[in-house]
């Protein structure tokens, strides 16, 4: 029987509030006994949140394993946040003097379920680009960015997230075999970059690195595109440091470390202190 506490509406509302937390930054599909763990409250209490998340399309379930995962207003919510948030207007100009630097569209991208997200993006002022909106959608496998987020799972998680074999195939050039794109996951994981040759879209090149925690939890990344015209694999690679010191100044912004939070806490203390009237001043 719950307890007058948990009735409580905002008792209710923080519960809840914690176990959608803990699935969205589980960063893989989460079960019942997960949740139950993770948030250290009865398994009742859990299952009714998880219900009442799933009914509201905040959360939605893998239809095998019947896991939860991020469901459709969940991301929609973030992207509205992102694309409303005074960061994103940070974030935008990180993208805009990555562009101005390199020459070349870059985009910043999260994981949507089994796809990839894009949150914001900057074209390349050259008339020959590919464009594509925040708030598309791409297919893991087979795009620079979906790689760097395969690269961070187990050989399970990424099987039960890419579903069936063979992989979609979009052009020639695309990996279906699951063997293959392993090999290429081990490749991106040792390296730290992805890279697209003209698998998703043809004649394009991408490369992608990680944004990630002070903790080295990677949540984002940020890519850079171009027609294969203009831009082969191999010159791209060039790019690879300036789009990690962009993704490490993205990091600073979305999710700024401990230490400068300290830092942060004592200068306002500090200020305060000096800014409080002296007990020795005329009165």
């Amino acid at each position: 029987m719950a307890t007058k506490e948990e009735n409580k509406p905002e008792s209710t509302a923080l519960r809840a509030f914690s176990v959608l937390e803990y699935v969205i930054k589980a960063g893989v599909p989460v079960s019942l006994d997960d949740a139950t763990q993770a948030s250290n409250l009865p398994k009742p209490t859990v299952f009714r949140i998880l219900a009442m998340l799933h009914e509201a399309d905040l959360l939605q379930r893998e239809p095998l394993s019947k896991r939860y995962i991020v469901g459709p207003r969940m991301s929609q919510l973030a992207l509205d946040v992102m694309q409303h948030s005074t960061l994103r207007a940070q974030c935008h100009g990180v993208l805009q003097e990555l562009v101005d630097e390199i020459g070349e569209s870059c985009n910043l991208t999260m994981l949507d379920g089994n796809e990839v997200l894009y949150i914001d993006r900057v074209e390349t002022p050259l008339p020959l680009r590919l464009h594509l909106e925040p708030g598309t959608r791409v297919p893991l496998h087979c795009t620079a960015s979906g790689k760097i987020f395969l690269s961070e799972m187990s050989d399970k998680q990424v099987h039960r997230l890419l579903g069936k074999e063979p992989l979609k195939r979009y052009t020639d050039k695309t990996i279906t075999d699951p063997a293959v794109l392993s090999e290429e996951i081990r490749r991106t994981k040792e390296t730290g970059i992805g890279t697209h040759d003209s698998e998703l879209f043809d004649a394009s090149v991408a490369v992608a690195v990680p944004v990630a925690d002070p903790h080295g939890r990677v949540y984002a990344a940020l890519a850079a595109h171009a027609p294969s015209s203009r831009m082969s694999i191999e010159s791209a690679m060039k790019h690879v440091p300036a789009l990690q010191q962009a993704a490490q100044a993205i990091a600073s912004i979305l999710t700024p470390s401990p230490v400068r939070h300290a830092k942060a806490r004592e200068t306002r203390k500090d200020v305060n202190t000096r800014s409080r009237p002296s007990d020795s001043s005329g009165g």
